[in-house]
């Protein structure tokens, strides 16, 4: 359904039912911990540091506003019902965390001696309690009235520090304790990766992608500081060199994920394939593991021809290559874009660096573009020339963009082409998606 059959009174309807369900949530879950004898709260050490900011309570207050005004932003009925999912999961969920795990804020709230701040306060202490912590959903919240604002044309840097700004109040308003933020960040992206927008497009492969490194950073990061919590065994020397390490992985998923988003293919490797000392440092927890997954997991190992003169394969070793001769009449199309090719095959033949976010989506005019070269370069291959396409782990990007050229050299469907590279590539992985996409080019 389209912007234009999208009616007023369904985003009316969508934002009357996640209200009603957030105040029958919220206010059972209040009055049912106020009637225990015993409420814990969990306060890392040092958050006895977080200062308490007065003026921090009016982005804090936007929340609701927010709440109310997001649904009128969908532009499509999908968005709508994401959005609606999406609010309906985290609110119960919380909702069931504040029964199962009942906390409170423990730290007392300065005297507010300007009238102008001290008003939202008090409608706080009035209207709210200092239960139902975590996972906060102001935090969870925040998370998904992005995933709809991020779309405007206009406003959105505005909107993005405002934001910001809302979840940092949480703490800087005495509302909430860091562990209540953690686990609000967590709720969000568990209810991106449940209901994902646009589930079966694969040019939103990318973003759904980008979920799973956002919400393992912030796993990683929780389960860091609750270990430095409670560890005190070790020697202090280790447990700070452990803390910035585990804080440096963090750090490195996030800016991964981040990059699956913008669909970055040079954000590790540069045009002619390289990767930056500064880079390799960055992202080492990442080029590490995939080093791992090409040492060990990777097949196709050795180059497979699909048509005369033109192969495909896994990133090939030094071993590999010794029965498949290069010189410089080879071309070969590194699709890779997370690890840099051996020295032997940049520097012996026509090597191009033309890389695709692994499990990520393709870009169509880059795809295109791409295809129109090899077949090109095929018809006017010199007697001793070949052609080589490559990927990391030589399961899906050689292969989509293999099925691509044997459909335009040897005048096959698309169905025809499939079906002759998973004849050739038994590791050939095309998932339905991807065939949507094949349809495209």
């Amino acid at each position: 359904m389209d912007e234009k059959r999208l009616k007023i009174s369904q985003k009316i309807y969508a934002l009357l039912l996640c209200s009603v369900v957030f105040m029958m949530v919220y206010n059972y879950s209040a009055w049912y911990i106020s009637k225990l004898e015993n409420v814990p709260s969990f306060v890392f050490n040092f958050e006895k540091y977080i200062p308490f900011i007065p003026w921090a309570i009016i982005p804090y207050m936007t929340s609701g506003l927010f709440f109310g005004l997001v649904f009128f932003f969908c532009k499509t009925r999908e968005e709508l019902t994401v959005l609606t999912k999406r609010m309906l999961f985290v609110t119960v969920i919380a909702g069931i965390c504040f029964l199962l795990f009942p906390l409170k804020f423990s730290l007392n709230k300065p005297e507010i001696s300007s009238s102008i701040f001290g008003i939202p306060f008090q409608f706080l202490k009035i209207f709210d309690s200092p239960f139902n912590q975590a996972p906060s959903l102001h935090i969870a919240y925040a998370f998904i009235f992005w995933s709809v604002f991020r779309n405007l044309k206009h406003g959105r840097i505005f909107l993005i520090i405002w934001l910001i700004l809302l979840g940092i109040s949480t703490l800087t308003t005495y509302q909430h304790h860091l562990i209540d933020v953690l686990a609000g960040g967590i709720l969000a992206h568990v209810s991106f990766i449940i209901f994902p927008y646009r589930k079966n497009d694969f040019l939103y492969r990318n973003f759904q992608v980008a979920n799973y490194y956002f919400l393992f950073s912030w796993l990683l990061l929780t389960v860091t500081l609750l270990f430095h919590q409670f560890v005190t065994k070790f020697d202090s020397t280790f447990l700070w060199i452990t803390l910035w390490i585990k804080l440096w992985i963090t750090f490195s998923l996030t800016l991964i994920g981040y990059q699956y988003q913008k669909n970055n293919i040079h954000f590790l490797k540069d045009k002619n394939g390289n990767i930056s000392i500064f880079k390799k440092i960055t992202y080492a927890p990442y080029l590490l593991m995939y080093q791992a997954f090409w040492r060990f997991l990777r097949k196709n190992k050795k180059p497979i021809e699909i048509v005369p003169n033109i192969y495909i394969s896994s990133k090939p070793s030094t071993e590999d290559l010794l029965y498949f001769n290069v010189n410089k009449n080879t071309f070969v199309y590194d699709l890779s874009a997370e690890i840099e090719e051996i020295k032997s095959l940049k520097d012996n033949t026509k090597y191009q660096s033309v890389p695709f976010l692994d499990i990520g989506s393709f870009d169509i005019d880059q795809t295109r573009k791409l295809v129109t070269e090899i077949t090109n370069n095929y018809y006017n291959l010199p007697k001793d020339g070949k052609i080589l396409i490559h990927c990391t782990m030589g399961f899906k990007r050689s292969s989509v963009i293999g099925i691509l050229v044997m459909k335009n050299i040897l005048s096959l469907s698309l169905e025809e082409a499939v079906t002759h590279m998973k004849t050739k590539n038994k590791n050939a992985i095309i998932h339905s998606y991807v065939l949507d996409f094949l349809k495209k080019i």
